[in-house]
C-alpha cells in the first residue's frame, strides 16, 4: 500500500486542489509553493525515486510530461515553465513517490538551488 502523502491524495483520503487527472496521472497545487504557479504532477503508481524507474514505467513517466503540457495549455501559460524532478534527500526529495514540480508565473533563475 502507498502510504505516502501522495498515496493518500490519490485515494482521496486527504484533500488536494486537483488541476489535472487521467488514468495514470494526478496533478495538484503544491501547498508550499515556490513560484506563483507550483503544481505537483504524480503518477498514480508508486515509484519511490527516479533511480528506480524501470522499462515497464516508461509510458507512465512519459505521461507526466504530457500532463505538464496539458496543464500549461489549460492555464494558458505561454511564456514558459520549469519542470523539476528530484532524486534522493540530497537533491531535495522529501516525498518518496516520484513527482514533477511544475513551476511558472515568474521569471525563474538559473542555475537553481
Amino acid at each position: 500500500m502507498n502510504n505516502t502523502v501522495f498515496g493518500k491524495i490519490i485515494r482521496r483520503e486527504i484533500p488536494a486542489d486537483i488541476v489535472y487527472e487521467d488514468n495514470s496521472t494526478l496533478a495538484f497545487k503544491d501547498t508550499s509553493p515556490q513560484a506563483p504557479i507550483h503544481i505537483l504532477i504524480i503518477p498514480k503508481k508508486l515509484i519511490d525515486m527516479p533511480q528506480n524507474i524501470t522499462t515497464q514505467d516508461l509510458e507512465i513517466v512519459g505521461n507526466l510530461f504530457f500532463a505538464a503540457k496539458e496543464i500549461a495549455k489549460k492555464l494558458n501559460i505561454t511564456n514558459g515553465y520549469r519542470l523539476v524532478m528530484n532524486n534522493g534527500e540530497e537533491a531535495g526529495q522529501s516525498v518518496f513517490h516520484i513527482h514533477l514540480h511544475f513551476l511558472a508565473g515568474r521569471k525563474l533563475n538559473w542555475p537553481p538551488g
